[in-house]
């Protein structure tokens, strides 16, 4: 399902590719409402980015409950990788269509950057978004998910070179065969996701997006509340809570880097036994919902109290997980 996501991805690009070579970049909001117009079935295409993501997310959380970055650390390095250029290619797909929300935004974000000398100019092409930025974050978001491609097919590689893992967090050959045990249940989940895809892009029984981000650009009138898209939520409520823009952006970076820690587990100590600390699992688990909650919400001081007092909870949490296994 990822990888079909992927190619309606890459599809819905080819008439952005013409836009934007056709017009400026100052009318890319009006584009997007060209596209949807004129485009043929534009709404196969459009929520392909929300359920990629809750799979990847899904994903994830199988691979940590299942140990999975213990027996197969390089299938869970290439993993993270993946997880981290999806979500650059998400977020920058998420500025392209020029809305109020993705503007303000990509403007958050890229002035993170403002500790390094002249990196907002050089990402941004000049001191704030506009023009010049939608032209690279356009480039990048097209040749990104190439790239991810590359990356998936050494996932997989990693993924069948010693066979994938179990709920019983045992590495070994006595497995049922594929077919056709393994097929029917695949089919099943297929069918069930093709569902919930074909509700969504005909009915739409959930808005994902912000409405603020259905209006045109003004740089003069900052919305009330800035709120991303909900896959990065998680983030975002660390980067909140943190009331020093530097800090935020070093948090904001190991929240995601810090998984890289799983797979080195294997080399932190030669005895290692497997205990099954489902509290830390679920808590962890728990905890990413209730980031979810704490991101949609005012920047109200309860909200950023909470917000503090969960980040620190998450690292302590993701030790727990780590150091539960080096015992």
């Amino acid at each position: 399902m990822t990888a079909k996501q992927l190619i309606f991805q890459e599809a819905f690009n080819l008439p952005w590719t013409f836009l934007f070579s056709l017009f400026s970049n100052s009318l890319s909001f009006g584009n997007r409402r060209l596209v949807l117009q004129e485009m043929h079935s534009y709404s196969l295409y459009r929520p392909g980015t929300h359920p990629n993501n809750l799979f990847l997310f899904l994903y994830l959380g199988r691979a940590i409950s299942f140990v999975s970055y213990f027996y197969n650390p390089n299938t869970w390095f290439s993993g993270i990788i993946l997880f981290f250029f999806l979500m650059a290619t998400a977020f920058m797909g998420y500025v392209l269509p020029f809305g109020q929300m993705s503007f303000w935004g990509a403007t958050v974000i890229t002035n993170l950057l403002s500790p390094f000398p002249s990196l907002i100019e050089w990402v941004s092409g000049g001191h704030y978004v506009y023009n010049p930025t939608l032209k690279r974050f356009f480039i990048f978001h097209f040749l990104f998910p190439f790239l991810l491609c590359g990356f998936r097919i050494l996932h997989l590689f990693y993924l069948h070179f010693l066979s994938s893992n179990n709920p019983l967090r045992n590495s070994t050959n006595n497995k049922i065969p594929f077919f056709p045990f393994i097929l029917q249940k695949d089919f099943f989940g297929f069918i069930l996701i093709l569902c919930l895809y074909l509700l969504q892009t005909h009915f739409g029984i959930s808005s994902f997006s912000h409405p603020d981000n259905a209006l045109e650009v003004c740089g003069l009138l900052t919305p009330l509340h800035i709120v991303p898209e909900w896959y990065f939520l998680c983030q975002y409520a660390m980067l909140k809570a943190v009331p020093n823009k530097n800090a935020g952006f070093i948090i904001l970076l190991t929240s995601i880097f810090i998984f890289f820690f799983f797979g080195e587990i294997r080399n932190l100590t030669t005895l290692c036994l497997l205990n099954n600390n489902g509290f830390s699992l679920s808590s962890f688990f728990s905890l990413s919902l209730s980031f979810l909650w704490i991101g949609a919400q005012f920047p109200q001081e309860k909200f950023l109290s909470y917000g503090r007092i969960l980040t620190l909870d998450f690292y302590f949490l993701l030790m727990c997980i780590l150091f539960s296994f080096l015992l």
